[in-house]
């Protein structure tokens, strides 16, 4: 399914390394025994999950774990590799789709070559809240989404939460589309996004991330975005006045499981893999909405404005983004583009 790279190849190894040391191994390689359960007795699974390194992402995993292991009456051993000790997010999912890990977390953004519905997470303004994010997801558009993950072998499990990304600036409160006017706002290389801080009058500026703090200290760049974690782990904030939640663009993260192996449990321990699933989303959300919060009341603290809009504010920034035709950019780059449309109609 995917060339062989030296970054999969090293993660391969990585797990093989792993399984010797644990006693566990990836896709069908498992060690099995036996658990006592209600239903008589079945297989021990030992299934390696790779985690990403965000702190919300991290505790979810302790979550899934003891769920999964809860449900299925001990059938099923979750090993926890966190902290993206496996790979990459791209080397992460190429791996689990191989069998050498079974469960993988990964952004959806650098897995939408891979499969191009993922596009739909780069149009800006397609959610205005975490809750509007959160139901559209878990809605019949989003279960589409992960349904579709079968054709690359994998079985989507749940959407997670990465984050809105923010704007920060050293001039001015941000609130509408005119008060980025001609500014020079440090972006990822991404078509879309740079399309739509062209759109809203801004000078986009892609640029290594190494660089940014150093531009925005010296004024080679006036602005920048990123999700809030982001922002605090770089100490943005020493050299930007201006926080303004924006929450332009929302990227997931992605849960999921090697396709052959989850068909290849019992049903007791599908359902348990589904069920620790649900209830890890649920905390990692809610895990993922305080810290945020706490990292706001941080900014605050240290002197920093930070600068809410309405939900009215930022449709204005949607109607500049629907104007400029930004939704159809997007819509050329998915398989199934008529997701765009379902979901901003949910």
């Amino acid at each position: 399914m995917f060339k062989m790279k030296k970054g999969l190849a090293m993660a391969l190894a990585s797990v093989m390394t792993v399984a010797m040391v644990t006693g566990c191994g990836g896709g069908s390689s498992a060690d099995s025994g036996s658990a006592a359960t209600e239903g008589g007795s079945e297989e021990v699974v030992e299934l390696v999950f790779s985690n990403v390194t965000s702190v919300s992402g991290k505790d979810a995993g302790e979550v899934f774990k003891r769920v999964a292991e809860e449900e299925s009456g001990g059938s099923v051993v979750v090993n926890l590799f966190p902290d993206n000790m496996l790979g990459d997010d791209r080397v992460v999912i190429e791996t689990t789709a191989m069998g050498n890990i079974d469960i993988g977390v990964s952004s959806t953004s650098p897995l939408a070559t891979m499969y191009a519905d993922f596009y739909l997470f780069d149009a800006p303004y397609l959610f205005l809240s975490p809750e509007d994010a959160y139901a559209k997801l878990d809605g019949e558009v989003g279960q589409k989404i992960l349904d579709g993950m079968e054709g690359m072998g994998l079985k989507g499990l749940a959407f997670w939460e990465n984050g809105f990304r923010n704007f920060t600036n050293n001039k001015v409160e941000v609130k509408a589309p005119s008060d980025v006017r001609g500014y020079k706002v440090r972006t990822m290389e991404n078509e879309v996004h740079i399309a739509a801080w062209t759109a809203f009058g801004a000078n986009p500026t892609p640029m290594a991330f190494t660089e940014l703090f150093t531009a925005l200290q010296q004024g080679t760049v006036d602005a920048q975005e990123n999700p809030l974690g982001i922002i605090d782990a770089n100490k943005f904030v020493e050299v930007q006045d201006y926080v303004s939640l924006t929450q332009h663009v929302y990227t997931p993260y992605i849960v999921c499981m090697n396709l052959d192996k989850f068909n290849s449990l019992s049903e007791t321990q599908q359902n348990a893999i589904l069920k620790a699933a649900e209830e890890s989303t649920a905390y990692q959300r809610e895990r993922s909405q305080e810290l945020e919060k706490e990292i706001l009341e941080s900014f605050a603290a240290g002197g920093t404005t930070v600068v809410e809009l309405s939900d009215e504010e930022k449709a204005e920034w949607q109607k500049v983004v629907t104007d400029n035709n930004i939704f159809d950019l997007v819509k050329e780059k998915m398989e199934h583009p008529e997701y765009l449309d379902e979901m901003l109609a949910e």
